[in-house]
């Protein structure tokens, strides 16, 4: 028998079995409660997954092991199988994961004073296409399950030991709001189960709008961050074909409907382009699109590569666009990117596709 048969075996008796990991506390509940043990049963199941970040119900020291093999006989906890560790320069890490069905996808650990941000992924690759984004050039595999989102908090915390991610960003491969039932699940799983704050985490979206309306009503109070990158439709709509669908006056209209709690804000993420976005024409028109609306903006200077179309902006021309946005009370912050020599920056996320050319900003 080969290994790669005996793996096959074990697959397909876990996927005979319930895997924990992917229920709802609710779903967790009836489990357990099937199984004919105590709801203090489940706080402590509940506990050790999240907590204890458990890597299998033998592992559940506090259960009988008589429990743990009567628990183990109908159900699993799962697990992402980390392939590839990697750590730029700069510290940034960057974490290569497996899921059971053999697709791949990427998050990256940036630490920056005493916090540990977490930039996740919700999908494998994107649909969106965005042409200065790599991951988009991968087309969609197909998209994270809630436990899958989730999971990637909880295996960069069991190798971060003692330490812990305080702050989550949904800004790795995919857009999570063209997986928002999955994506607003994961929330609640990580505000309720892992703790987190809602102020600590941050979904960020090219612009699907019917997706902003429904975190709006129906998350958790995360914060809420726009790549925009453009300030006419035209331009847009070269850069992000989403915007033939939502164009930037509907994502402007329902981040004026997003429901913010008091003295949050709305991020803008501008990705400036030499010649193509960065007038100070564009800084103005974004000064004007964004009246009205508690913002921030994160200008993103575009960094050039071979074969590229598109070049960066001189230091000059990015401090003028960002003087326009300050001189009318915008906070604006000029991003710099890390990771970038071990592809872990935004836009170069491609999990183990690496048939493309290196995405450059």
């Amino acid at each position: 028998m080969t290994l790669q048969h005996d793996a096959d075996v074990v697959q397909y008796l876990m996927m005979e079995k319930t895997d924990l990991k992917a229920l709802t506390r609710e779903e967790i509940e009836a489990f357990m409660k099937g199984a004919g043990l105590p709801q203090f049963r489940t706080r402590q199941l509940i506990h050790w997954i999240y907590e204890r970040l458990a890597r299998s119900i033998e592992g559940i020291t506090e259960f009988s092991k008589q429990m743990r093999d009567d628990l183990s006989e109908e159900a699993y906890i799962s697990n992402l199988d980390l392939i590839e560790r990697q750590t730029s320069t700069d510290g940034t890490e960057k974490y290569l994961f497996g899921l059971e069905d053999g697709e791949t996808i990427e998050s990256v650990l940036i630490s920056e004073d005493d916090r540990l941000t977490l930039c996740i992924s919700t999908q494998v690759g994107c649909a969106l296409g965005c042409v200065f984004c790599q991951t988009g050039r991968l087309g969609l595999k197909r998209s994270l399950r809630p436990h899958e989102i989730v999971d990637q908090v909880i295996a960069v915390n069991r190798l971060m030991l003692p330490a812990r991610v305080t702050n989550i960003v949904m800004m790795g491969m995919g857009e999570p709001l063209a997986n928002a039932e999955a994506v607003i699940e994961a929330l609640w799983r990580m505000t309720k189960l892992l703790q987190i704050p809602p102020r600590r985490i941050t979904v960020s979206t090219a612009g699907i709008v019917p997706g902003i309306r429904l975190l709006g009503e129906n998350a958790p109070p995360v914060n809420l961050a726009i790549s925009l990158n453009a300030t006419t439709d035209s331009v847009r709509n070269a850069l992000m074909p989403i915007n033939k669908t939502y164009p930037i006056r509907k994502i402007i209209e329902a981040c004026k409907a997003f429901p913010l709690q008091t003295r949050r804000r709305i991020m803008f993420e501008y990705v400036l382009l030499n010649g193509v976005n960065d007038t100070l024409e564009d800084a103005k028109r974004l000064r004007r699109l964004l009246q009205g609306i508690p913002a921030k903006i994160n200008l993103i200077p575009f960094n050039p590569c071979e074969g590229s179309e598109f070049d960066r902006p001189d230091e000059k021309r990015v401090l003028e666009f960002q003087k326009i946005l300050m001189d009318a009370d915008i906070l604006t912050m000029v991003r710099k990117s890390k990771g970038q020599d071990i592809l872990a920056a935004c836009g170069q996320l491609q999990a183990k596709y690496d048939t493309m050319s290196d995405s450059c900003f």
